[in-house]
């Protein structure tokens, strides 16, 4: 309204005056009454799905009209990877997977800074891995940590606890490993088997890479590689080595599971009543337990929010963004069972008293002892994975107890070397 009443004003001003104002093109009274249009892509996932509903009240609310795109996670990936590459991309705002993506984005400045973006309300580890030159180029949006599934009935009945040390997970494995069920499962198939791996690794003081060099064939690593070998070999289920998360969660559905480590997404379809025999009130959820040097599961950003560096709507994009990342959208999220990264909301007993208590809990410990990164941080993940999963599945198949597992481990140590080499990576700071 001010708008057209000021153009009356300027047209009156130059009536009385007598001057000859010039008129504007149509190209030019066109985009002054367009609204203003950025293009989002967003993910397939629960999240995505969340958000969806609410953009017709953004646009409401801010005049600005948003051009969505939705799209299943590999799609979306390929998507911003080809439109990037090509160098004149519209894309503005866009969800992303931090584990798989963040490297290339970052080293292609294919994501924009957002250092302007109020980050106190996140752990510092759902963000390290998307800092360069001390910016964000990720907001954080939903997080998973690793965390032990256990059978209360079946500790209760054996007159256990449960388990808050390696050695005590070890034990406690083979004491429930009897009558047809198994006493803890984890994945086994080597690709899949290398992030549940990666929190015991941490938790005995090893890494995959450290200082920019692979580190997984380290005394403290190949222990807990072995260690992960006895648990699955003597205690797993029959068949474990070629298990990922699917086979192990039927498993445990079925009663057939006492422990099971994995990541704490699954706790809400392991509850479910619908496709779990073993009633709700029999599953517990705890924190990994600690090995030599203490609990340090991994925590990751599995989902997160970007702006495009190549965005001609920078302003506009950042208003998006900020809405699709603020604080009414995680609590939206919490209460649908998304467990989102922002840390006031897993301190609010509004919220919290909807969520099992183990669930809380070991996100809390987990934000603050936790680390950021459930397998090697490189671009050529892939085959990374692939060396290292030859190393677990020596453990698991000879229940921890390959003499030759340690030259293994360096000998895939070594190849996974090349492949930093090969993408200049090696040696780098991350």
């Amino acid at each position: 309204m001010k708008k057209l009443l000021g153009t009356v004003f300027t047209l009156a001003v130059c009536g009385a005056l007598f001057v000859s104002c010039p008129a504007k093109t149509t190209e030019e009274t066109r985009e002054s009454v367009q609204p203003q249009e950025i293009r989002v892509l967003l993910a397939n996932h629960p999240y995505g799905n969340l958000l969806i509903p609410s953009i017709p009240e953004f646009e409401r609310e801010t005049g600005i009209k948003v051009l969505l795109e939705h799209l299943n996670e590999n799609d979306l990936t390929q998507k911003l990877i080809a439109e990037f590459t090509e160098g004149a991309s519209t894309i503005d705002v866009f969800m992303t997977r931090p584990m798989t993506e963040t490297l290339l984005f970052l080293k292609n400045d294919w994501k924009k800074a957002l250092d302007s973006y109020d980050l106190s309300d996140y752990p510092h580890t759902t963000l390290e891995m998307g800092f360069r030159d001390d910016k964000p180029h990720f907001i954080p949006l939903v997080v998973e940590w690793q965390v032990l599934y256990y059978r209360k009935d079946l500790l209760r009945a054996a007159g256990l606890r449960v388990p808050t040390s390696f050695e005590e997970l070890e034990s406690t494995a083979r004491t429930l490993n009897r009558d047809g069920i198994a006493g803890f499962g984890a994945r086994g198939a080597g690709f899949p088997a290398v992030s549940q791996i990666s929190s015991f690794i941490y938790s005995s003081g090893g890494r995959f890479i450290e200082n920019g060099a692979a580190a997984f064939h380290s005394p403290q690593a190949v222990d807990a590689i072995r260690l992960y070998g006895r648990l699955l070999g003597i205690s797993g289920p029959p068949g474990v080595a070629t298990m990922s998360w699917s086979e192990l969660m039927q498993i445990f559905q079925t009663g057939r599971l006492a422990m099971w480590a994995d990541a704490s997404v699954f706790y809400g379809q392991l509850i479910d009543r619908e496709s779990s025999q073993v009633p709700p009130e029999n599953i517990g959820v705890a924190s990994l337990p600690r090995g030599p040097a203490g609990a340090q599961p991994y925590i990751i950003t599995s989902w997160g929010m970007s702006i495009s560096s190549q965005t001609r709507n920078k302003d506009a994009a950042l208003s998006f963004l900020t809405w699709a990342t603020s604080r009414e959208m995680a609590e939206k999220a919490m209460l649908a069972n998304i467990p989102m990264a922002r840390t006031s909301v897993w301190s609010d007993p509004s919220i919290t008293t909807h969520i099992y208590p183990g669930i809380v809990d070991s996100m809390l410990h987990a934000s603050q002892y936790g680390y950021p990164y459930a397998m090697p941080f490189m671009t050529s993940i892939v085959p990374a994975r692939n060396l290292i999963g030859e190393v677990i599945a020596e453990s698991i198949n000879t229940r921890g107890t390959s003499p030759r597992l340690q030259a293994l481990a360096t000998q895939k140590a070594a190849e996974m070397n090349e492949l930093l080499r090969a993408d200049g990576e090696y040696g780098s700071a991350r």
